[in-house]
């Protein structure tokens, strides 16, 4: 059996992590748990079953994706355009590895992969053994940034829909079964101006919900942009149709509710946004917590005590844990002894 983490893009609600969990569990040989707050499904599999591709295919079906992430790296040792071409096709060859783009000129390496299947330092390490010596380039972008401006999106989106929201909510005054003293501009009431600012709402803004619709359909499965989708455009052509009636008809009152559908729409993205903050504070904290662990292990090698980064450890280093220091948290070793330079250890 081999296990693999997967990044795991679309999802929006735990309906959304038990879903895929539900189907990929149900793959022979297969067993999945979706942690929603990070994003990502732990997968452990029968590698002589299915292969890598298989499961994300499966991901993919049900309407999500799995991402994947971009590391900026430079090489040394390169000496001509068919170094380039070694490492790039040693790369490129990487289970996990989507793309690798060596450039000569810049010695430096561009590499998309999926995090979960390989890892910096897999990569790091082949092209070690190509010959090569490769590092992180220190301005490489924080995948905070990425999520800050996701935020940002979500947020401009939320204003738009306000703006244009408002005028038709007001224009639920006038249906009011008492009279509010309110005045209401006959502009409001015009059917082509409620068209003009429900439009954008429904199919720019609230277009993502048709999206996630065909897809949840597309699988047999229902769910909330299902039933976002269809009230809002019962609603939305509705009152389409009953616009088109006044064509020739001026004495005709249509009975409009794009407010109803823009409304909707609205309310249902103030809700995501603050999902999605509460989400991003979740995984700010997770992350706040594995940062605490230690980046450097002290270990004896030729007799001598040295400083090597955590992911240089290797199986049957033994590791110096000096009072005061944080006990690293490494990957399984087989053979790991631990001195203590004295008899206690501060916590």
């Amino acid at each position: 059996m081999r296990t693999v983490t997967l990044k795991v893009t679309g999802m929006t609600c735990a309906a959304c992590s038990a879903r895929i969990e539900k189907v990929l569990n149900k793959m022979d040989g297969v067993e999945a748990t979706v942690n929603l707050a990070m994003e990502k499904a732990t997968v452990q599999y029968d590698p002589n079953k299915y292969t890598i591709a298989d499961i994300e295919a499966k991901i993919e079906k049900l309407g999500y994706g799995v991402a994947t992430e971009k590391v900026t790296l430079d090489i040394e040792g390169m000496t001509c355009a068919a170094c380039a071409t070694r490492i790039e096709k040693g790369l490129n060859r990487m289970e996990g590895v989507t793309s690798a783009t060596v450039n000569l000129a810049t010695n430096s390496a561009v590499v998309e992969y999926k995090e979960g299947v390989t890892s910096v330092e897999d990569i790091l390490e082949k092209i070690k053994k190509l010959g090569y010596k490769g590092q992180i380039r220190n301005e490489e972008q924080d995948d905070a940034g990425r999520k800050e401006e996701r935020l940002k999106q979500k947020q401009r989106q939320l204003v738009i829909s306000i703006i244009l929201s408002l005028p038709l909510l007001y224009t639920m005054l006038a249906h009011m079964p008492f009279d509010i003293g309110l005045p209401m501009p006959h502009l409001l009431m015009n059917p082509w101006f409620q068209l003009l600012l429900a439009t954008p709402v429904q199919f720019y803004i609230g277009g993502p919900f048709y999206v996630g619709a065909y897809r949840a359909l597309r699988n047999k499965s229902a769910n909330m942009d299902v039933l976002v989708a269809l009230g809002t455009s019962a609603a939305y052509f509705y009152s389409l149709y009953e616009a088109f009636r006044t064509l020739g008809n001026p004495e005709y009152m249509p009975r409009l509710y794009f407010e109803t559908s823009a409304v909707l729409i609205t309310l249902v993205l103030v809700g995501k946004y603050f999902e999605a903050l509460a989400k991003g504070r979740t995984t700010e904290a997770i992350s706040k917590l594995l940062s605490l662990q230690a980046k450097e292990a002290t270990v004896i090698r030729n007799g001598e005590e040295i400083k090597v980064p955590l992911e240089e450890v290797v199986i049957g280093d033994t590791i110096v844990v000096k009072p005061g220091e944080k006990i690293e948290s490494v990957k399984t070793l087989w053979r790991t002894f631990f001195r203590f330079t004295t008899g206690v250890v501060n916590h």
